[in-house]
């Protein structure tokens, strides 16, 4: 009976709004995931129906000391109705549902009248239509392999590089991310082997903005990088590639149960420059000796999720509707703290702020009061231009909510369904060239390496190196 706790209480959470679908579903134990998220899915898709067969055969009220929750009802009885029944051993619960089998199964067959449907497959909720334009996104892990080594063993398993809507088999090469593949969104890849050995992540295109526009020191053993909130480890692992998994990845999370999630994806996805730390990034001290030196610094905070039609989250029931103001503003007032808590480690060079909202309360007004804010001053922290945030992507920022600042072209915006990608949101505050850096005794033995965190700048390190050999 605890696969069936655990189910509902993934169904809480979700009413909680503690997260999406895909995401929770990703804390769960990997042992136990795939039977959970099974369940968890169907009910979900039968969620309108079933609870009005609950309501209508009045379980909850005649067996209110048995079974605690509507969620934990659903699961019940869509077992019981829709599935093979109950799969867990006699007892007080199972035996509360089985003495309304009868009716539930009348109630049912009652709403199948009523909408004229002969199926129960016909009861299920339709899919978000805009996911059906997002491809399936495959980001290779360089940690492990190659991107060459990765498209010969697609090719090799039948795929064919002409694009993933050219045909079942088809994938296309990624224009704006490096090593990202895109593949026919009806594909799913948790079997292939290559998933299994985390060779490749599935990874939305728009969430690997992040990483790449932080754009961390790569192959440099001095480097320091924070990922602020970093499970489920997508990005995190991401960073590390592109690090070459050299220097110092510190990743924080202050949630146990996601914490767990996050050292598994990184030992799978084999990031050797990863130190994982269950705290919350807002407790940290920026002079701590161990984190102060941080250069980049990549925030990804909880948000409203409004920007995400993936495969899963067309089935809560009220994803489409307005979130409420109260919640927005609470969720801004978190999010600007983390940005101005980043903006007080004394040698960050560069701060990359995302979200997947499309509310300009969480992205554009956000930004707005961090530019505005002491801890920007202070660290002459101000948006990095354009050229600097993927130039190419034409869908930027709203200029209507900068108030009249000129910023929103440094801003990058992805509209779901519209540019192949969930929503998203995608800023890069960078410290001016001309501010100075404090100076600390730990500091003045790094202080070389922290100047050289530009692409120029390591281009003419090496240039002079070569001279001097």
């Amino acid at each position: 009976m605890n696969f069936y706790f655990e189910a509902s209480e993934v169904l809480n959470r979700l009413d909680a709004k503690e997260g999406s679908i895909k995401g929770i579903l990703a804390t769960l134990p990997e042992n136990n995931r795939s039977r959970t998220a099974a369940l968890v899915i169907e009910t979900l898709k039968y969620k309108s129906v079933l609870s009005d067969v609950i309501q209508a055969s009045k379980l909850l009220t005649e067996e209110r000391k048995k079974i605690s929750s509507l969620n934990l009802a659903l699961v019940l009885v869509h077992d019981t109705l829709l599935a093979n029944g109950i799969q867990a051993g006699d007892g007080p619960i199972k035996q509360a549902i089985l003495r309304h089998k009868t009716r539930l199964k009348s109630e049912l067959q009652r709403i199948k009248i009523k909408r004229g449907v002969k199926s129960d497959l016909e009861l299920t909720q339709t899919s978000d239509d805009r996911a059906a334009k997002i491809p399936r996104y495959v980001r290779v892990n360089t940690s492990i392999w190659s991107t060459e080594e990765a498209i010969s063993f697609y090719t090799k398993r039948g795929f064919q590089l002409q694009g993933p809507f050219a045909s079942s088999k088809g994938f296309g090469i990624d224009e704006h991310i490096p090593d990202l593949l895109a593949f026919n969104p009806a594909l799913q890849f948790r079997d292939d082997p290559s998933y299994k050995t985390g060779k490749i992540i599935l990874q939305d295109k728009a969430s690997c903005f992040s990483a790449f526009v932080l754009s961390p020191p790569c192959n440099d053993p001095n480097a320091v990088v924070i990922d602020a909130t970093a499970a489920p480890g997508n990005k995190t692992s991401h960073l590390s590639a592109l690090m070459g998994n050299k220097g110092k990845l510190y990743a924080f999370e202050k949630d146990t149960r996601r914490f767990s999630t996050l050292k598994m994806m990184l030992a799978k996805a084999a990031c050797r420059n990863v130190e994982a730390i269950n705290v919350d990034f807002l407790t940290v001290d920026p002079s701590h000796p161990k984190y102060s030196l941080a250069t980049h610094i990549l925030l990804d905070p909880s948000c409203s999720g409004s920007g995400i039609v993936n495969r899963l989250d067309y089935l809560l029931e009220d994803e489409t509707e307005m979130v409420e103001e109260d919640r927005l503003n609470k969720l801004a007032a978190f999010q600007l703290m983390m940005i101005k808590h980043a903006m007080k480690f004394p040698y960050v060079q560069k701060i990359v702020y995302s979200t997947c909202s499309i509310h300009a309360t969480e992205n554009e007004h956000v930004i707005s009061h961090a530019l505005q804010s002491d801890e920007a001053k202070r660290s002459h922290l101000k948006l990095a231009p354009r050229n600097d945030v993927l130039p190419t992507w034409n869908r930027r920022g709203q200029p209507e909510e900068m108030k009249g600042t000129g910023d929103a072209d440094s801003l990058v915006r992805c509209c779901p369904g519209e540019d192949g990608t969930n929503g998203f949101f995608v800023s890069c505050f960078i410290r001016e060239h001309n501010s100075v850096l404090p100076q600390t005794e730990s500091s003045k033995k790094r202080k070389g390496e922290i100047e050289e965190v530009t692409p120029e700048k390591r281009k003419k390190k090496r240039k002079k190196k070569i001279k001097t050999e």
